[in-house]
C-alpha cells in the first residue's frame, strides 16, 4: 500500500479503483494483463494487406477511467512523465492517446517498483546512478 501511495497523482480514489478492479494483476505484478484491463494496450487488426493500430474498447471501464485521471493529474506534479506526454504531443499524438500512452508507462513502472518493493523515486531515471560512476 506504501508503494501504491508513493505514485504522483495516484489519489486515494484512482488507488481504491485500481485495488478493487484489478486486484490480481497487482498481486501478481502482471503488467500485460494490468494493461490490457485498463484498456492502455493498443489492438492491431489487419485483414489481407490493411494493418491499422486502434485503441482498445473492451476492458474495465472504472479502471480505464482512474488510469486516465491518473495520467493527468501525473503530467501536471511528475517531470518525467510531463516529458513523456509533451513529446507525444509533438509527435501529433492527440491529448487522450498521449495520456494513455502516459498512463502504460505508469503502469508498467508501478510493476516495476512492486516487484522490487521500491517506493517511487522521480529521480530513477539514471540520474543519480550516472553521477557516481
Amino acid at each position: 500500500m506504501t508503494i501504491l501511495r508513493s505514485w504522483p497523482g495516484i489519489g486515494r480514489i484512482n488507488l481504491a479503483t485500481l485495488l478493487a478492479e484489478a486486484a490480481e494483476p497487482l498481486r501478481r505484478r502482471d503488467y500485460h494483463a494490468l494493461r490490457a484491463l485498463a484498456g492502455a494496450a493498443p489492438v492491431t487488426r489487419q485483414s489481407g494487406k490493411q494493418r491499422f493500430v486502434i485503441r482498445r474498447l473492451a476492458c474495465n471501464r472504472r479502471l480505464q477511467s482512474a488510469v486516465h485521471h491518473w495520467s493527468r493529474v501525473a503530467i501536471q506534479h511528475d517531470a518525467a512523465s510531463r516529458r513523456r506526454y509533451d513529446a507525444l504531443r509533438r509527435k501529433g499524438h492527440g491529448h487522450a492517446r498521449a495520456l494513455r500512452s502516459v498512463g502504460d508507462r505508469l503502469l508498467f513502472a508501478l510493476c516495476t517498483t512492486l516487484k522490487r518493493r521500491t517506493p517511487y523515486d522521480a529521480d530513477h531515471n539514471g540520474t543519480k546512478n550516472s553521477a557516481n560512476g
